[in-house]
């Protein structure tokens, strides 16, 4: 008898840890950018303009930058994207205007930051900024070194750009928000 009960609570158990399972990851995939909930209203139309910016040199390779206009019914929003091309498709980051402008504020903070977390000499230490929709930027510190890096995806494989210094990423960012500032007066 001892077993029997024994043998239901262990796949009672594993049910219930199978459903909870399920639910987080469902909730996990309901979840939407900026991009997604502006750009995928049904019944309106929805138009892309895109305005290519330079290339964003990285250590690796390049990433393609643009201003994503969208226009959405009678709205309209601006977005810088980053997108990187990856082995086996691309990663692109959407960051909407308002969070652009929250980025390159953490920038200027992490570029002041980084000589004194280097002077500290941790063994490891990293230091990042995270918008609403999951892109980071930031940098790790290793073996007395710095290196900066940008995640354009919150999920998949192949999403990071490491990048110079954080000068190279405070000229893209600001040069994007100041294109943004030059449409929006078109």
């Amino acid at each position: 008898m001892r077993k029997i009960i024994l043998i239901s609570s262990v796949c009672f158990l594993s049910i219930c840890f199978q459903l909870s399972a399920q639910d987080t990851k469902k909730e996990a995939e309901n979840v939407k950018t900026k991009m997604e909930v502006f750009s995928s209203k049904t019944g309106i139309i929805t138009k892309f303009i895109d305005t290519k910016l330079p290339n964003l040199s990285t250590t690796y390779s390049s990433a393609e930058t643009r201003i994503r206009k969208v226009r959405s019914g009678n709205s309209e929003t601006y977005f810088y994207q980053i997108e990187k091309e990856g082995k086996y498709g691309s990663s692109t980051a959407s960051i909407e205007y308002s969070d652009l402008l929250e980025v390159i504020k953490a920038v200027k903070t992490l570029k002041t930051d980084v000589d004194a977390d280097i002077a500290s000499n941790p063994d490891y230490m990293e230091n990042k900024f995270t918008t609403v929709d999951g892109f980071q930027v930031g940098y790790f510190i290793s073996k007395g070194k710095a290196t900066w890096y940008i995640s354009l995806e919150k999920y998949g494989s192949d999403k990071t750009l490491f990048v110079s210094d954080g000068e190279v990423v405070d000229t893209a960012f600001t040069n994007a928000k100041n294109k943004i500032d030059e449409l929006k007066t078109k």
